[in-house]
């Protein structure tokens, strides 16, 4: 059975951070991308950064380019993303998100059909 379960939200403060995990179980890694998405109360969701798996080539969206960064643990069939100087704006259910459909997926992907249950978090002083 196909799963990406997300781990680390939570409450911060303006200019704090958080590492959010996406564990992957029931295929492995190694060809695919894995990308994060946010979306916030009354707005669509977006696509802030993905990561190729098999060379760790990445992007990461102008909105966050600079305070976000992914990674990945191959061993640990995991994906991270690191959060730096958050701010308000960066309050949301973040995801992560897989294709698997496609073959040779590469970021960005054309689709991505496997999702996980999204993790909350929220920015406040």
């Amino acid at each position: 059975q196909v799963q990406l379960v997300e781990s680390g939200g939570g409450l911060v403060q303006p200019g704090g951070s958080l590492r959010l995990s996406c564990a992957v179980s029931g295929f492995t890694l190694d060809y695919l991308p894995i990308a994060w998405f946010r979306q916030a109360p009354g707005k669509e969701r977006e696509e802030v950064s993905c990561i190729n798996i098999s060379d760790g080539s990445n992007y990461v969206a102008d909105v966050v380019k600079g305070r976000f960064t992914i990674s990945r643990d191959n061993a640990k069939n995991t994906v991270y993303l690191q959060m730096n100087s958050l701010k308000h704006e960066d309050t949301a259910v973040y995801y992560c998100a897989t294709d698997l459909t496609t073959y040779g997926s590469r970021c960005p992907a054309p689709e991505y059909d496997y999702w996980g249950q999204g993790t909350q978090v929220t920015v406040s002083s």
